[in-house]
This record gives structure tokens, C-alpha cells and sequence, in this order.
């Protein structure tokens, strides 16, 4: 029996009760190796309907839009129309943040590598028209600067609406249009979604949300976020099948199945190249390149990345060298750990790549003076504050904007546990069992952090 044979009956015997030991109401998974694709599925695509969860049930990809958004902008590399290191202002002469220095430097690079540096959480509901991301990007003119273009990395959603603004200036079209007429025609997609008028036509997840930590998921009381950030990843949606046929053109120097050149080699080996280092925060990658996470573990190189929805979460890493490719997407409950078992297992078997740990406490890593770390951090998404008691440290975060209005739980308060320099983790009551890391990094010029990060960069804003 071969490796992939293997895996397929692996997952017909685990893969439900996975899902059922973590409370994911339903998922879908595709694995792609020795140029063969398996598909699995079990579950339901929604609790409040009962409706089974199949191969072809379409899921949202989140985040994982970023590369599709990334490959749309390559295309245009190609054909001689953009040019990453010219300023985002050369296409978009509106552009306008608070910082119009800052705004005038940004480069089309550093909204694809998350450098350009600026507020990134902004979701803003423009509307369901063509014209909604324009309208999101001309919102930007008062959104604050973290730190100068280029100087580090924070995770940036707007940052990717504008990406995707310019790419709807160069072909004139809504971003919808380009990505079903550049990347879902050629690749022949057959179960894939830019937003729910077409996601209806197939049999779609929808996210499932704990009313209380602890509690049993129900439907969420939304399908999606604003399309006015579909870009970014607010909307796409598909069956983990169509997304390895994506994939597959990325191993396949750009050629779809049929042949078709979609993208150029060259263009799609330099989405693959670091960027950026990446702080030290647990599932995420030690480094950024042009829209993929690029992971650097035993075994061989890894590019992949996750995304997050309203109750749903998708995953996908892929060995290049060993054109090896998992998509997991889920429906709510606690996907984690559903993740990090079924990949340890998977990638070590058809790939022989070591999935590191998820992060913990190491009592052993605790710095001597904490200090550094005392004070209040904030940004658009929330407000922290961490103090020292005892020697150990607490943190005290209160959600903004549209974070606090899905969530009715009250600010939390959760000490931080020493993992590795300066990084900590802390629990959080929505994943039993899952630790979230949190990196101090930069220096505020008197010796302590600068930025709180998780992925995002939060500023110090105490003295």
C-alpha cells in the first residue's frame, strides 16, 4: 500500500472522532502527494441544519485569500504593469494615511510582507457594491503609523485591501472579478466562492461560534465579514480540493492543469524568498514572503498559511521540495489541536518534516528583571495592560472595535508564562487547552518593549 493510501485510511478511521474530541461541528480536508489528490470529510456543515459536511462542501479559506491576492498582483508583475518596489502612490495617488510621510513611502512590497507598518485591523462595511474596497481604502487617511515603512513586521488586513485596490486600478474591475477571471477560470475551479451570492450554489459551512468559553458552538449570527475586505481574506471560500488545485499550479511552475501558463515561474519562486523575520509566536512562521509563511522546520523548507472567519478556520502547508500539500478547513470548536495532530502525522509521513510543538510554559526560560515588559500597549483592536505581582506577570486585554462587538465576554485577565526570551504565552478561555504567544520586541529607548506582539504589533503607549 503507498504513503498516500496509508493516509487515506487513516483519515476514515480518525478523522471524525478528531473532530468530535475538539467540538468542530464539521471540516474537509484534501492532501495532495506523489502527484495524486485525497479528500476526506465528516461532520456537518451547519449545526442548525444538520446538513452533512462532503468533500465538495465549500469552506471560507480566511487569510489564506492573501496568497491568491498575492498571486493576482505577480500576474501583473508579469505582464509588465506593476512593479513591487514603486510606491503604492505611483497606482493609487489618493492613497492617504495619518502619516502622509509614511503613506508616500509605502511600496507595493511591504503591503504584501506586512511592513508597511500602519494600523492593520480596519473593517470598515462599505457596502456589498463593486466599488466596496475603494471606498475602504479612502477611509485609511486617518488610520495611525506603528513604526516606519519597512522596519519590522505586523500582520496588516487593511494593508491588503489596498493590495487589492490596486490590482482592481490596473485591470478595472471589482477584486471579485479579477480573482474568478484570472485565478478560478484558468485553474478550472469548480466548487470555489469569491462571496456568498456563489457560495449559496454549493454546500456551504458556515462558522460556528461558543456563546461562553466552555459552551457547546452554535451557527454564528453571520456568514461573513465586509466584503469590502474580501481581499484580505474575508470572503473566499471553497473545498479543500480546488485549493490544492491552486496549489498544484504554484509546484508546477505556474501552469495549470491543462497547461496553461497562469502565473511565471520566476514570479511565483520569488513569492517564496523571506521578506521579513517574524518574532517568535508559535504556530506562526519565522519568516514572511510575498503573501506565504515561510517555516523553516526539520526536515525541509515549509510556505503555507492559516485564516480566520467568524467560526471558521482553514490551514494549509505545503513541502515544496517533496510536493507535498495539506488544506484543513473547519467550522468552529477548538481546530488547533485537530491541526497540529493530523499535520505532525501527515507531513512527517509523506514529507518527513518535524511540525514543531505547540508553544508552552517553560518555567526555565523565566527572565531574571521584568520590567522591560511592564506597561500599557495599545491599537485599534484592543487596549493591554501588563503589570508585574509577585514576580509574574499579568495582562489585561479589552477588545475594540469590531472585536468587541463579537465578543460579549468581559476584558480578561490572564498571567503571562515565560516560553523562550521574550516571549510569553497565556490561556485563552475560546481554546481550552491552547497557549497564545505574546513577543515583546523593539526598545522604547529606556530599556523596555516597545511593541506587544501577536502577530500584530501593539505600541507602548504608557510612559
Amino acid at each position: 500500500m503507498s504513503k498516500i493510501s496509508e493516509i487515506e485510511t487513516w483519515l476514515q478511521e480518525n478523522f471524525a472522532a478528531l473532530l468530535a474530541k475538539h467540538q468542530v461541528p464539521g471540516a474537509a480536508i484534501a492532501v495532495l502527494a506523489d502527484g495524486e489528490v485525497i479528500d476526506h470529510a465528516a461532520g456537518v456543515v451547519n449545526l442548525g441544519t444538520g446538513v452533512e459536511s462532503t468533500v465538495d462542501s465549500v469552506f471560507q479559506i480566511g487569510s489564506i485569500t492573501k496568497v491568491w491576492t498575492t498571486t493576482l498582483a505577480m500576474q501583473l508583475v508579469d505582464e509588465g504593469k506593476l512593479d513591487l518596489d514603486r510606491p503604492v502612490r505611483d497606482y493609487l495617488p489618493e492613497f492617504a494615511l495619518g502619516d502622509d510621510e509614511s503613506a508616500a513611502a509605502i511600496t507595493v512590497r511591504q503591503l504584501t510582507c506586512h511592513t508597511a507598518g500602519f494600523e492593520g485591523d480596519i473593517f470598515t462595511d462599505t457596502g456589498p457594491g463593486d466599488d466596496c474596497v475603494e471606498k475602504l481604502v479612502a477611509t485609511l487617511s486617518d488610520v495611525p503609523q506603528l513604526f516606519p515603512p519597512g522596519e519590522r513586521f505586523s500582520y496588516n488586513n487593511a494593508g491588503y485591501c489596498v493590495l487589492g485596490r490596486v490590482i482592481e486600478v490596473l485591470r478595472g474591475k471589482c477584486w471579485d472579478d479579477c480573482v474568478r477571471d484570472h485565478l478560478f477560470a484558468p485553474l478550472g475551479l469548480t466548487h470555489a466562492a469569491s462571496g456568498p451570492y456563489d457560495a449559496i450554489r454549493y454546500r456551504a459551512a458556515i462558522g460556528h461560534v461558543s456563546p461562553k468559553p466552555g459552551e457547546d458552538p452554535v451557527p454564528a449570527p453571520v456568514w461573513a465579514l465586509t466584503r469590502s475586505n474580501s481581499p484580505a481574506g474575508s470572503t473566499l471560500a471553497m473545498r479543500p480540493r480546488d485549493l490544492l488545485t491552486f496549489v498544484r499550479m504554484h509546484l508546477n511552475d505556474g501552469k495549470a492543469d491543462d497547461g496553461a501558463q497562469v502565473v511565471l515561474p520566476e514570479s511565483l519562486l520569488a513569492m517564496r524568498e523571506p521578506q521579513v523575520e517574524v518574532p517568535s509566536l508559535g504556530i506562526m512562521s519565522s519568516h514572511w514572503g510575498l503573501g506565504w509563511m515561510l517555516f523553516d522546520w526539520d526536515g525541509g523548507k515549509v510556505i503555507g498559511h492559516d485564516g480566520g472567519t467568524i467560526g471558521q478556520s482553514a490551514f494549509l502547508r505545503v513541502v515544496p521540495g517533496r510536493g507535498v500539500a495539506v488544506a484543513l478547513l473547519t467550522n468552529g470548536g477548538n481546530p488547533i489541536h485537530v491541526y497540529h495532530e493530523i499535520y505532525t502525522k501527515l507531513l512527517d509521513e509523506l514529507a518527513g518534516v518535524t511540525v514543531p510543538p505547540l508553544p508552552e510554559p517553560n518555567p526555565a526560560a523565566a527572565p531574571a528583571e521584568l520590567s522591560r515588559y511592564v506597561g500599557e500597549y495599545s491599537s485599534m483592536v484592543a487596549d493591554t495592560v501588563v503589570v508585574e505581582e509577585d514576580g509574574k506577570l499579568w495582562m489585561t486585554r479589552t477588545p475594540k472595535g469590531i472585536f468587541a462587538e463579537l465578543s460579549s465576554a468581559p476584558p480578561t485577565r490572564e498571567e503571562l508564562l515565560p516560553c523562550q526570551g521574550d516571549t510569553f504565552v497565556a490561556k485563552t478561555e475560546q481554546l481550552p487547552g491552547v497557549y497564545l504567544a505574546h513577543a515583546f520586541v523593539g526598545d522604547d529607548g529606556n530599556g523596555r518593549a516597545q511593541f506587544l506582539h501577536t502577530g500584530r504589533a501593539d505600541r507602548r503607549v504608557s510612559q
